[in-house]
C-alpha cells in the first residue's frame, strides 16, 4: 500500500527529531542517509519514549487511502484523536467515541474497495470500503480485555463532502493490530473490595481484589487509571466486588500527578462530600493501590471542594493491602522421596520435614496444601481417595478423613487449595459424581459448590485466589484440558446467601493441554501446558487472557506441577515438579534441582 508508506515517510521527520533529542549525549547521530518507511511491527519495537503522531488527510485522497490514513491516525499518541477526527464527516466528528471498544487483530486490517467501488444503496457521492483481518481479542468500554478469535469483516462508508472524501459511518471504537496494541496500551490493575457476604469477619470485608484493564500508555497515566477506578469494576468482576466510592463519583480536577513528596491529592466532586472516616479510608486504599500502577505514591489525600476528607500513607494503607490475605510466604513445600511433607526456604539447599503428622513416617501422600497462615496442612492420600487436615506442629493427629472419593486411583481428589479467609477448596474427579467442594475453616463439613459453564467437562485441577472470589480451574473434556477462571459468587440470584462459581472464561485459549497452574500475583498465573503440536512451556499468563509483560522463563519440559508466590512483586523462587524430582528457579538464574525425588510443590495457599 503505497499510500501508507508515503504517509509514514512524511511522519518520520517529526519522530526522528524526538528520537534525536532523546539520544543526544548518548551516541553520535548520522547527519545523512536515506529515510525509510516504518511499518507497525517496527514501530512496536521502537524506543517506548518516541511519540508517534498521525498525519492529516491529503488533498484529493481517494477512499481506500483515506481509510488507511484514518486507521494509522488512531494508533498515534494524540490524546484526543484530533488528527483522526479530521478524516471524519461533520455529521459524526463529535459523536465518534474511540473509547467505546477496541478490536485487536493479528495485524492491521486489510483495506479493500467493495466490488464496483460505489455503495449500491446510495448515489455517486458515496463509497464503501471493506476491512478484513484475523481477530484476536476485544477490549470493551470498561477497558476489559477478552480473547475472541474469529474472522473479522466490517465496512466503512464514505461521503463526498466539500470536495473531499470523508468517513461518515464506521465500526464502533477502534480497530488495531497486535503490534500497535502492545505499543499503545498497558495492562494495569484497579482494586475493589471483595463481596464476601455477611458471614465474614471485619478483616475479610477489607479484602482488595485486582481487576485488570488496558489503558493507553503515555496519555496522562495517573488520571486515566483513577477515572477507570471510579467507573467501577469490570462487568465480569462486578457481581463479586464493590467500590467504597459513592455512586457516580467523579474527579473535580482534569489532571492528577503526585507532588514532589509523592503525595497524590485527589479532589472529588460533591458526591463524595460528607463521607465518614472509615469509608474515606477505604476509598483512599483503592486509590493508593490503583495509582501505584502508574506512579510512585507514598500517600493519598482525598478532598471534596475545599474540604480534606482523609489522608492515607503507605504504612496505614498496608492494613488494606491486596497481599494481606495472601500471607507473606517465606517457605515452599513439597513431598519428598518418602512422600512426606517437607519445607524449603529460598536460602536453603536442602528441605526439612515439617512438624506434625504429615512430616512423620507413615502412609504415603499424593499432594499437599498449606494454609496461608502456615498453621494447617491439607493432604490427599497417595491413591487420591481421602483428604486429611492437621496442624503443622508436633503432637497433632490427622484424625478421620474429612472427605472421601470413590473415583478410583486416576479420578480421585485434586490437590486442595486454601483461600485467604481460611477455607479449603478441593474437587472430586469421580466420573459418576464430579463436584467442587469447600470446607469452611478447613475442617467444616464439605459443601458442594455449583459450577456453571463446565459444558460436560470436569475439574481436574484448581487454585483459589487469596481474595476468595476468583478461582483458576483446569477443566478436562476428552483429550483436551483448558484453563478457566471462575468468579465465586456468595449470593444467589435473589440476593440470599448461596455459594457458586459462575462465568467461567478461558484465559489460555492457545493451550490444548494444561498440566499445572499456580497464582503468581494479583492478576497473574504461572501455567505449564502445551499448544497444539508444541512442546510443553512454563509461562506467565494474565487472568484476562492477554499476553503477560513479564520476561519469558527459561525453557523446561516434563513438568507435572508448579508453584509461585501470590504476593505482589515478590522476587521469590519458582518451584516445579519435573521428571519425578523438584527443581527451583531463583531470580536471575536457571532451573536447578533441589530434590532428586519429590512431587507436588506448593506455596502456602
Amino acid at each position: 500500500m503505497s499510500g501508507r508508506n508515503d504517509r509514514w515517510r512524511r511522519a518520520l521527520p517529526a519522530v526522528a527529531a524526538v528520537a534525536g533529542l532523546l539520544l543526544a549525549g548518548c551516541a553520535s547521530m548520522p547527519d545523512s542517509g536515506e529515510v525509510h518507511a516504518v511499518d507497525s511491527s517496527q514501530r512496536a519495537d521502537a524506543d517506548s519514549q518516541v511519540r508517534v503522531y498521525g498525519v492529516p488527510p491529503r488533498k484529493g485522497e481517494q477512499p481506500a487511502e483515506l481509510v488507511q490514513g484514518f486507521l494509522e491516525a488512531t494508533t498515534s499518541d494524540d490524546p484526543d484523536y484530533a488528527t483522526a477526527r479530521m478524516y471524519l464527516a461533520k455529521s459524526i466528528k463529535r459523536e465518534w467515541d474511540p473509547a467505546a471498544s477496541t478490536t485487536v487483530l493479528a495485524e492491521m486490517p486489510q483495506v479493500q474497495m467493495v466490488p464496483g467501488g460505489r455503495d449500491p444503496d446510495a448515489g455517486a457521492g458515496s463509497r464503501r470500503v471493506k476491512l478484513t483481518g484475523k481477530q484476536v481479542a476485544r477490549v470493551d468500554g470498561k477497558h476489559a480485555y477478552k480473547p475472541d478469535a474469529r474472522a473479522y469483516e466490517q465496512s466503512v462508508h464514505l461521503t463526498y463532502e466539500d470536495g473531499e472524501w470523508r468517513i461518515d459511518a464506521l465500526p464502533p471504537g477502534l480497530v488495531v493490530g497486535v503490534p500497535d496494541f502492545q505499543r499503545i496500551y498497558r495492562s494495569v490493575n484497579k482494586y475493589y473490595f471483595a463481596e464476601l457476604g455477611s458471614g465474614v469477619d471485619s478483616k475479610g470485608r477489607d479484602v482488595l481484589v485486582a481487576d485488570p484493564v488496558y489503558l493507553r500508555k503515555r496519555i496522562d497515566t495517573v488520571t486515566s487509571v483513577v477515572k477507570a477506578l471510579l467507573d467501577g469494576p469490570t462487568t465480569w468482576l462486578d457481581p463479586a466486588a464493590a467500590t467504597a466510592f459513592p455512586p457516580k463519583t467523579r474527579l473535580a480536577d482534569e489532571r492528577l500527578s503526585p507532588d514532589d513528596s509523592n503525595n497524590l491529592k485527589v479532589r472529588l466532586d460533591g458526591r463524595a462530600a460528607g463521607v465518614g472516616e472509615q469509608q474515606c479510608l477505604r476509598m483512599a486504599a483503592q486509590l493508593f493501590y490503583t495509582a501505584q500502577e502508574s506512579a510512585r505514591v507514598e500517600s493519598v489525600t482525598l478532598q471534596s471542594g475545599d474540604e480534606t476528607l482523609c489522608s492515607l500513607n503507605r504504612k496505614r494503607a498496608a492494613e488494606f493491602g491486596p497481599d494481606r490475605t495472601a500471607g507473606q510466604p517465606e517457605r515452599q513445600y513439597f513431598l519428598d522421596s518418602r512422600r512426606r511433607v517437607v519445607e524449603l526456604a529460598d536460602g536453603d539447599d536442602e528441605a526439612r520435614r515439617v512438624a506434625g503428622p504429615f512430616g512423620a513416617d507413615g502412609p504415603r501422600l499424593g499432594s499437599v496444601a498449606v494454609d496461608r497462615g502456615e498453621r494447617l496442612a491439607a493432604v490427599v492420600s497417595a491413591n487420591g481417595q481421602a483428604l486429611y487436615v492437621a496442624g503443622l506442629e508436633y503432637g497433632t493427629q490427622p484424625g478421620e478423613a474429612r472427605l472421601t472419593s470413590h473415583g478410583g486411583a486416576k479420578a480421585g481428589l485434586t490437590t486442595p487449595s486454601w483461600d485467604g479467609l481460611g477455607d479449603l477448596w478441593v474437587a472430586d474427579q469421580d466420573p459418576d459424581h464430579p463436584r467442587l467442594l469447600r470446607l469452611l475453616g478447613g475442617k467444616g463439613t464439605p459443601e458442594e459448590v455449583p459450577v456453571t459453564g463446565l459444558n460436560g467437562g470436569r475439574i481436574t485441577g484448581l487454585r483459589i485466589a487469596a481474595d476468595g472470589v476468583r478461582i483458576a480451574l483446569v477443566v478436562t473434556k476428552g483429550d483436551r484440558s483448558e484453563l478457566r477462571l471462575g468468579r465465586v459468587d456468595r449470593r444467589s440470584g435473589d440476593g440470599r446467601p448461596g455459594l457458586s462459581v459462575r462465568e467461567l472464561r478461558s484465559v489460555a485459549p492457545n493451550l490444548v493441554r494444561v498440566d499445572a497452574v499456580s497464582w503468581a500475583g494479583g492478576s497473574r498465573l504461572l501455567v505449564a501446558g502445551n499448544e497444539q503440536g508444541g512442546l510443553q512451556q512454563v509461562e506467565y499468563i494474565e487472568t484476562d487472557g492477554s499476553l503477560s509483560g513479564v520476561s519469558a522463563l527459561p525453557g523446561i519440559t516434563g513438568v507435572g506441577g508448579v508453584a509461585a508466590p501470590e504476593t505482589q512483586g515478590r522476587a521469590s523462587a519458582l518451584l516445579a515438579e519435573r521428571d519425578g524430582g523438584i527443581v527451583r528457579l531463583l531470580p536471575d538464574t536457571n532451573w536447578k534441582p533441589v530434590a532428586k525425588d519429590g512431587a507436588a510443590p506448593v506455596y502456602p495457599g
